[in-house]
């Protein structure tokens, strides 16, 4: 039996696309052993179990390998099928959900980092972009956060929970690398109180890179990325 359930899990410890996956694994109780992969150093194996992207995150399960984070998602929703529940049972509302996860991951997290990776009004031009997509899904979301609901999915962490923390989780991170504030409770008032209240569960609390770890992180991606575009 322990044999069927063994599964590990190469990732990096500020990848956000690894942080859905480990957040998805705690939700559900899942044992996993986890190995950190350096990104500048790739291991064997992750080139092996992941040949097209070699990149993290990768799943291994008894021995078989899935990569992409959104896949790796729906494949622990589907393999270990009791609740938590990841994506909702109903065709529509799973549908509504992937429309919105689609959405965080190419309008936001996608304009996010051209904010971190360009300077001047390259960087105004993403800024605006993201703070338009930031009200567009403020509206949205008032379906899934009625009458203070702290999560899209009752009273776990969903697909849409899962997406959202690790992009704007963390925040006072991006505020002090950037100079301005990315999520702010005035221009975002029902996003910002999701994203606090999200932060505070315990599975979240666990996979949370520290704060002065992370700083240092994107402040190199910062001047490696424009040191480039000279």
């Amino acid at each position: 039996m322990e044999q069927e359930n063994k599964v590990k899990l190469h990732g990096m410890w500020a990848s956000t696309y690894s942080l859905r996956v480990e957040i998805a694994l705690r939700l559900k109780g899942i044992p996993y052993e986890y190995i950190e992969e350096d990104l500048s150093n790739k291991s064997q194996l992750l080139l092996k179990y992941n040949p097209v992207h070699k990149k993290v995150p990768v799943l291994v399960h008894n021995g078989k390998s899935i990569a992409e984070s959104y896949i790796i998602l729906e494949y622990i929703d589907e393999t270990w099928n009791s609740d938590p529940r990841i994506l909702p049972e109903d065709p529509y509302e799973r549908a509504k959900v992937r429309f919105w996860a689609s959405y965080i991951q190419q309008q936001l997290f996608e304009g996010l980092s051209r904010v971190v990776t360009s300077r001047g009004e390259a960087q105004e031009k993403a800024l605006e972009e993201v703070f338009e997509r930031l009200k567009v899904l403020e509206g949205g979301m008032k379906e899934y956060l009625q009458g203070g609901a702290s999560f899209t999915n009752g009273e776990s962490l969903g697909l849409l929970d899962i997406l959202m923390v690790v992009t704007f989780g963390p925040y006072k991170a991006h505020e002090e690398v950037l100079g301005f504030k990315m999520l702010d409770p005035e221009r975002n008032p029902l996003l910002f109180s999701w994203v606090a209240a999200m932060k505070e569960h315990p599975v979240v609390k666990e996979v949370d890179p520290p704060h002065d770890k992370l700083v240092e992180l994107l402040q190199f991606i910062k001047s490696t990325s424009h040191a480039r575009s000279h």
